[in-house]
């Protein structure tokens, strides 16, 4: 039996020299990585208690949606500034090469809310930083922060100190 590692795809020298890119779209593409991508990841929320999900998009959709319809929770998006139809809160948040807004319903959180974010990858931590802000803002509590992988050497963790932090891979670069 494969494990999720044997799936992912890593191309050298990707988008710069020598970055190594940790590509997901051959996860996705075969039936049983994205299986066990998504398996991996519940297995993660065994013993949370929780209400919600949040996941940030593209990605965070892609994981967050099926496991919050496997353990019966809601989903909430959280998109780029101007996609979301809804009155919306907004944070923005540092890129590597600049700023981005994200926005997410004024009521798609309750006050109290217990929230489970999920994505697919951490590197930086900014996006999940303002929307960690984002939840706190509309009254909810983040639980549990999950992320498919995580970049250890782009410490993106440290931004999310305080909060439970878990990947199911995890490489030492960046």
């Amino acid at each position: 039996m494969k494990s999720i590692e044997d799936y992912i795809r890593s191309i050298p020298d990707f988008p710069e020299p020598g970055i190594i890119f940790r590509d997901i779209t051959s996860v996705l593409q075969d039936k049983d990585g994205l299986r066990l991508a998504i398996d991996k990841l519940q297995e993660k929320l065994s013993d949370v208690d929780f209400d919600i999900i949040v996941g940030p998009e593209s990605r965070g959709f892609i994981f967050g949606v099926p496991i919050a319809y496997n353990m019966n929770k809601a989903f909430v998006p959280v998109r780029k500034k101007g996609k979301l139809p809804c009155e919306t809160v907004s944070m923005d948040y540092e890129l590597e090469y600049g700023q981005a807004t994200i926005e997410i319903h004024k009521d798609a959180i309750k006050p109290g809310q217990r929230v489970v974010i999920i994505d697919d990858l951490i590197a930086t931590g900014g996006t999940i930083e303002a929307i960690t802000k984002l939840v706190e803002m509309l009254g909810g509590e983040v639980v549990k922060i999950i992320f498919l992988i995580e970049l250890e050497g782009l410490k993106g963790r440290e931004r999310l100190m305080g909060y439970d932090v878990d990947a199911v891979i995890k490489y030492e670069g960046k």
